[in-house]
Formats: C-alpha cells, sequence, structure tokens
C-alpha cells in the first residue's frame, strides 16, 4: 500500500472543496486498485459529489438545516455552535474508498471527490490519500 498526507486549506467558513485533482495527481503511475480517501479530524468529513452546479452549496444548507450553529450542542467549546460540527462525521463520513482502473478513479461524469469541513475554527486540514493495488 502506498500513502501520502497532504494539507488542505479549507478557510474560516463552511466548506465543500473539491480535492478530486490532488486525488489523480496521487494516483499517478499506478494501476487498477482502490484508494482510500481518510481525513483523520473529529469535524469534517469526505463526500462524493456533483461541484459547481450549486450541489457544494447545497450540501451546506442542508447541514445547517440538519445540524444548526445554535447553543442545542452539549460539546460548546469554539466558536457558537461548533458542537454541530463534532456530529458531522456522523452525515457525512470521515472517508471513502474509490474504485481506481488504469491510474483513474473510477467516478461518475459529474461526482468529485470532496472535503467538507463545517469548522471555521480550523482553516487547514489533512487528507490522506492511499492507494492498495488489485
Amino acid at each position: 500500500m502506498r500513502s501520502e498526507v497532504i494539507t488542505v486549506r479549507t478557510g474560516s467558513r463552511p466548506t465543500v472543496r473539491d480535492i478530486t485533482a490532488e486525488a489523480e495527481q496521487f494516483l499517478t503511475g499506478t494501476g487498477d486498485g482502490l484508494l482510500h480517501v481518510f481525513v483523520p479530524h473529529a469535524t469534517a468529513g469526505v463526500a462524493i459529489i456533483e461541484t459547481g452546479a450549486g450541489s457544494d452549496d447545497d450540501l451546506i444548507t442542508a447541514l445547517d438545516a440538519v445540524l444548526p450553529t445554535d447553543e442545542r450542542w452539549r460539546h460548546r467549546h469554539g466558536s457558537p455552535g461548533h458542537g454541530r460540527d463534532h456530529v458531522l462525521p456522523a452525515f457525512v463520513a470521515p472517508y471513502a474508498t474509490l474504485p481506481v482502473l488504469g491510474g483513474r478513479l473510477a467516478l461518475g461524469t459529474w461526482q468529485s471527490v470532496c472535503l467538507v469541513d463545517t469548522n471555521g475554527d480550523n482553516p487547514t486540514r489533512q487528507v490522506r490519500f492511499s492507494f492498495l493495488p488489485g
């Protein structure tokens, strides 16, 4: 297995950051196998969604509706409503495993690999790519 960690800047507000290009770059020179994408953070996740047509913003809107940033959360350090960020990985898993064929991700036409980060208190994230050859 080959593995590498990249650093992704997500900024100070909730974001969906497309990391497909970084994943494809990691896969350069590989063949068939599996790519595992993992975010080692308690307040971020990985989603396979369409980006650029509004779905990324829609995901943040949906998360805000399901996990509002108010004072209902028992986990209260950080920014107001930060407890919801710690619940996020139960809704958007911190990992995804994807097929790789001929060194390329076998994604659908409109699918992208995205880092989902609602925690504005932490502006940078680590993402681990691991490739398991077939």
